[in-house]
């Protein structure tokens, strides 16, 4: 009997001009979700060279459509600055919509919360974990990349935990706090007392940007 085939693989790489100089796009397929994940090089690193890394999953509304109900589009381009500004790193951008629950499915959750519920109240009314993310592929597409130390940009100690589960070394976190707005100050609050997220600019009387 033949050996099933590994869960995940690499398709194609590509460069990728941005405003902040020339990344490296790889695409990766896990073939259980037929989800697509892409990683974003920069610079050169020897094998056992610690590497700062981002891990964000994916936000259609914060990323692309410039939503300021939460922080993850003011997060994303603070990382890739960061990463060039550093002259290497690895961004991994995860198909991962609404914490694992799907695009249609938050914005019904954005509906709830437009009544008065918070995310995590949200997620669970519709069914759902506060959240469902899977990081298992980081470990793939982080070893076809030659990374096994990471300085990861990060306020969420799950995604920590996560990483270091999968054998990889997280030499330490780098707070990425940013965007922090006046409508998506609850959320925010909400991450660090029901999520245990750590911002470390957060307070009750934080200067919301505007």
């Amino acid at each position: 009997m033949k050996n099933p085939p590994p869960p995940y693989s690499h398709a194609c790489s590509a460069n990728l001009p941005t405003r902040w100089g020339v990344f490296q796009i790889h695409g990766f397929v896990d073939s259980c979700s037929s989800l697509e994940h892409v990683a974003l090089s920069y610079g050169k690193w020897h094998v056992n060279e610690v590497v700062p890394i981002r891990v964000h999953s994916e936000c259609l509304t914060g990323d692309a459509l410039f939503s300021s109900r939460c922080d993850c589009g003011f997060q994303l381009e603070l990382a890739l600055k960061k990463i060039a500004a550093n002259g290497k790193g690895v961004l991994l951008y995860l198909r991962q919509e609404g914490r694992g629950i799907g695009l249609l499915n938050k914005i019904h959750a954005y509906s709830l919360q437009d009544k008065g519920m918070d995310t995590v109240e949200a997620n669970t009314h519709l069914g759902f974990d506060a959240d469902m993310r899977d990081y298992s592929i980081c470990q793939f597409m982080l070893g076809w990349l030659n990374v096994s130390k990471v300085s990861l940009m990060t306020n969420n100690p799950a995604k920590l935990q996560a990483l270091t589960n999968l054998g990889i070394k997280v030499v330490e976190r780098i707070p990425i706090d940013q965007g922090i707005t006046a409508e998506n100050k609850n959320y925010i609050r909400t991450k660090v007392q029901k999520l245990g997220h750590m911002f470390d600019i957060y307070s009750e009387s934080v200067e919301c940007q505007h």
